[in-house]
C-alpha cells in the first residue's frame, strides 16, 4: 500500500511573523459598532476586555506583525507542524487527485488553538493581568488557554457549553490538569446564566451564552481580562502561522493547491490556513478555489444573514458585521462543539461577501463517515470539527475520479479526537443523526437581530 509522505520544516524555517490579510483586500471590512451609540468603537471600548497589544493587533493595517521571541519559544514545543500527503486515502478513493493535510494535532493539547492562546496569555501577562476568563465549546480552546495560562503564570476560568461539558468529560479534566477552573454554561454564577436557566433549566447552552458569562466575569473583576478563541481579527492573525508554514512546505513538495478546504465555526482554523494562500491568489501567484465547510445544523455562511449582531447572547459585546443566525440562536447539540457558534468571523464574512471564497454545509453523518475512512487509511482519528473539511475533500477527490482531473487538494486537520471518542462510539453504534436547521427556527432567531 502507498505510504503517506511527510514534509517537515526545520525550526529555523518557522515563520517569525503573522500575516494580516486586511491590507490586501479590495476593500476594508466594516468596523465593529458600540452597542449603545451604534458608532464605530475605539480602543477605550475594548480596554476592559483585552490588553492594549491585542487591541492594536485587532485594528492594525500593517501587513505583517512580528511574533515575540517569548511566543516563538513556546511555539517551538510543537512547531513547525507537519504537512502530509494522504497517499493511502488517495488510493482508497481511487482518485487521481493529490490530497494534502496540514496537521495541527501535534500541539500539547491536540489542536490548532494554542497558536493564539499562547500569544494572548503572553500579552496579558506582560501588561500585568493575573486572570483570564473564556468560553469553550468542544473544550479545545479552553484546554489551549489553560495550557497557555499555566505557561505564563495566569489563573484561568472557563465556561464550557453544557452539551459539550456533558459529552466530553476528559476535556474538562485536561483543563483542570493545567490548572483551570471549569463551569458548565449556562451557570448560576452569572446574571446572564441565571436568566437563561430561569427560562430553560435544561438548556444545553451555546457559545453565545458562554461568551456572555465569561465577558460578564471579566468586566467585573480587577486584573482580569477576557480571551476569545476565534472570530476576532487578532485571533485569526495568530493562526496564519499555519498557512505560512504550509506555503513553505508546498515548495518542498513541488506542488501548488488547486482547492483549499477548511472547516468553519468561528473561523480561526479556516482563516489560519486560507489567508496566506488568499494573499498569493490576490497577487496572481496561484489561483486556488478556497472553500469553507460548516455544519448543516449551524450554517452561518450558507444560510445566515450578513448583518450587525452581538457576538454573545446577552448583548454585552460590540456589534459585529458578520454572517449570523441571530445571537439568540441555540444550535442542536451536534458533536462538533467547536462549530456551534451563531456567527462567523467578521473578516471571513466580509471576504465571503467579496466573492473570494466559497461555502457549503454538510450533515454530521457524512462527516463522521469521512472521519472513519480517514482514520482507517491515514491512521489519525480526526476531531469532529475537521471531519467537515475531510468530507468536502473526499467529495472533491471523487469528482476528480469521475472527470480524470489530477487536482491538488489541501486541508487543515486542526486536531485529533483522542478525547472525542464517545462521539465516534455513537456513530459506530448508529446513534448519530443529522440536524437540519428548520427554516421556521432560523426566521425566529433572525427576528431578534438588533
Amino acid at each position: 500500500m502507498a505510504e503517506r509522505t511527510k514534509y517537515i520544516l526545520d525550526e529555523a524555517d518557522m515563520p517569525a511573523r503573522w500575516y494580516n490579510v486586511v491590507p490586501d483586500l479590495p476593500e476594508p471590512p466594516p468596523p465593529p459598532l458600540h452597542p449603545g451609540t451604534r458608532e464605530p468603537i475605539g480602543p477605550d471600548d475594548l480596554a476592559p476586555l483585552f490588553p492594549q497589544a491585542l487591541i492594536a493587533q485587532e485594528v492594525t493595517t500593517e501587513r505583517y506583525v512580528d511574533i515575540p521571541e517569548e511566543v516563538l519559544d513556546v511555539y517551538r514545543l510543537w512547531r513547525p507542524s507537519p504537512l502530509f500527503r494522504a497517499r493511502r486515502l488517495e488510493k482508497a478513493l481511487g482518485t487521481p487527485a493529490r490530497i494534502y493535510y496540514k496537521y495541527e494535532g501535534v500541539s500539547p493539547v491536540g489542536s490548532h488553538k494554542p497558536n493564539t492562546a499562547v500569544p494572548q496569555a503572553f500579552y496579558n501577562a506582560a501588561e500585568g493581568v493575573t486572570r483570564l476568563t473564556t468560553e469553550t465549546g468542544a473544550g479545545q480552546w479552553g484546554s489551549a488557554l489553560a495550557f497557555a495560562c499555566a505557561t505564563f503564570g495566569l489563573e484561568c476560568e472557563v465556561w464550557q457549553v453544557r452539551a459539550s461539558y456533558d459529552q466530553k468529560p476528559y476535556r474538562k479534566l485536561m483543563m483542570e490538569t493545567f490548572g483551570a477552573t471549569v463551569h458548565p454554561s449556562p451557570s448560576e454564577l452569572t446574571a446572564s446564566g441565571r436568566v437563561i436557566l430561569a427560562a430553560d433549566p435544561a438548556s444545553t447552552g451555546s457559545l453565545g451564552i458562554a461568551i456572555s458569562e465569561a465577558v460578564e466575569q471579566a468586566a467585573q473583576a480587577e486584573n482580569t481580562r477576557y480571551a476569545l478563541g476565534s472570530v476576532l481579527n487578532h485571533v485569526l492573525l495568530h493562526q496564519t502561522i499555519i498557512g505560512e508554514e504550509a506555503l513553505k512546505q508546498f515548495e518542498l513538495a513541488g506542488d501548488t493547491p488547486d482547492v483549499l478546504v477548511g472547516c468553519t465555526g468561528g473561523g480561526s482554523n479556516f482563516g489560519g490556513l486560507a489567508f496566506p494562500f488568499l494573499r498569493e491568489k490576490l497577487a496572481g501567484r496561484m489561483d486556488p478555489v478556497i472553500r469553507a465547510v460548516e455544519p448543516a445544523a449551524c450554517p452561518t455562511l450558507t444560510r445566515g444573514k450578513y448583518a450587525y449582531d452581538f457576538g454573545d447572547t446577552a448583548g454585552l459585546t460590540p456589534l459585529l458585521k458578520m454572517h449570523t443566525l441571530g445571537h439568540d440562536f441555540i444550535p442542536d447539540p451536534i458533536h462538533a462543539g467547536g462549530l456551534r457558534y451563531h456567527g462567523m468571523s467578521p473578516l471571513i464574512s466580509h471576504i465571503y461577501e467579496l466573492g473570494l471564497i466559497e461555502a457549503l454545509a454538510i450533515g454530521q453523518e457524512d462527516c463522521f463517515a469521512a472521519g472513519v475512512q480517514f482514520a482507517r487509511t491515514e491512521g489519525i482519528i480526526p476531531a469532529p470539527e475537521p471531519t467537515h473539511a475531510l468530507a468536502a475533500c473526499i467529495q472533491e477527490a471523487l469528482r476528480c475520479k469521475e472527470t480524470g482531473e489530477d487536482k491538488v487538494i489541501l486541508t487543515a486537520l486542526c486536531g485529533h479526537a483522542h478525547l472525542d471518542l464517545p462521539a465516534y462510539g455513537a456513530y459506530l453504534a448508529g446513534n448519530i443523526s443529522d440536524h437540519e436547521l428548520p427554516e421556521e427556527a432560523l426566521a425566529q432567531s433572525l427576528a431578534g437581530l438588533p
